[in-house]
């Protein structure tokens, strides 16, 4: 544990106001998702590393000693959302150990405006996963396999990565349990997502497709039929000899299932393809078949105050909507 890891608050002992159980401190631990803890604790202990290595306070940090190491993070042309959160870290670690407003952020809060400006002129943006289109998902879609497991299941994977927009972590949570067939097509359960911070859970409704092999039920009903279970995960990991193991896919094979899925097929910029391209892929083609936004960001779960889905929509609309079309030029 370094010194700006979460830790309990310290209590007076055999003081019963002061003590939790094990059970209310097991959900404590368990409200914060393990990606967030791992990217938190990495991100506490390159933090920690600098300020041992220079001499300096971790706890508590100076002003000077934020700024400094939001400096340095410049200076190896770190991503300006990982600097802001390098600077969420040591700030939540400072109020959780009772530095409540410490370190202040002013100055290094302007040192990554100053970065963002520089790397604004060396004309580096923000890296986008590239959607998923129609004509790129239909070409993932003809290299898995039908006649194989592992080919049923990437279709699952793909349709309903794109019909569902889901995030990666979505899909691997997917159980057999929350699929429901209608007449209409599928009712999907999705548990928990990362803006529905209540666990109250969504249903995702995906009617019938035209298409043979891109018809959500089709290839559901297929994937199910072909392993003969009612229950446990819904993507399921599948050995080297196309034989059903029992364990479910985690999002990080999903992503690199999709990515491998990419290059087979041969698509434009395969190798910078992720599961988040699916995600990206819905809203960008329901925003060409003129979707209004509100039904794309609900069917997609997205925050209604969230800028994301106008960025998948915006450049359908730049085109659609161009004040140089039809101008006569």
């Amino acid at each position: 544990m370094t010194d700006l890891e979460p830790r309990p608050a310290e209590v007076v002992p055999h003081d019963p106001n002061t003590v939790l159980s094990p059970a209310a401190l097991d959900r404590l631990d368990r409200s914060v998702p393990d990606n967030t803890k791992t990217a938190y604790r990495r991100q506490a202990e390159l933090f920690v590393a600098w300020c041992e290595e220079r001499g300096r306070d971790t706890m508590p940090a100076s002003a000077q000693t934020l700024a400094d190491y939001v400096s340095h993070l410049c200076d190896q042309d770190k991503a300006p959302s990982t600097i802001e959160q390098a600077i969420a870290v040591v700030r939540t670690a400072h109020r959780q150990a009772g530095y409540k407003g410490q370190p202040d952020t002013e100055a290094a809060l302007r040192i990554l405006k100053t970065h963002k400006r520089d790397r604004a002129e060396q004309g580096k943006r923000k890296r986008k996963a590239p959607p998923v289109t129609l004509d790129v998902l239909r070409a993932m879609i003809d290299v898995a396999d039908p006649t194989t497991l592992a080919g049923r299941r990437d279709r699952v994977m793909l349709v309903l990565g794109f019909a569902m927009m889901a995030r990666r972590s979505e899909l691997a949570a997917l159980r057999i349990e929350d699929v429901t067939f209608t007449d209409d097509g599928l009712t999907i359960l999705i548990r928990s997502s990362k803006t529905d911070q209540e666990a109250e859970g969504a249903e995702v409704n995906i009617p019938h497709g035209v298409h043979p092999d891109t018809d959500p039920v089709r290839v559901v009903r297929a994937w199910l039929d072909s392993i003969g279970t009612t229950e446990g995960p819904l993507l399921r990991h599948i050995n080297r000899w196309d034989q059903l193991q029992p364990g479910g896919m985690s999002g990080a094979a999903i992503n690199e299932r999709v990515r491998k899925l990419a290059i087979e097929a041969g698509v434009p910029n395969a190798v910078t393809l992720t599961a988040h391209g699916l995600r990206a892929g819905g809203p960008t083609e329901a925003a060409k078949a003129g979707q209004p936004v509100s039904f794309i960001a609900d069917h997609g779960r997205w925050s209604k105050t969230s800028p994301q889905v106008l960025e998948y929509i915006r450049p359908v609309d730049k085109w659609r909507d161009n004040p140089m079309r039809g101008i006569g030029l």
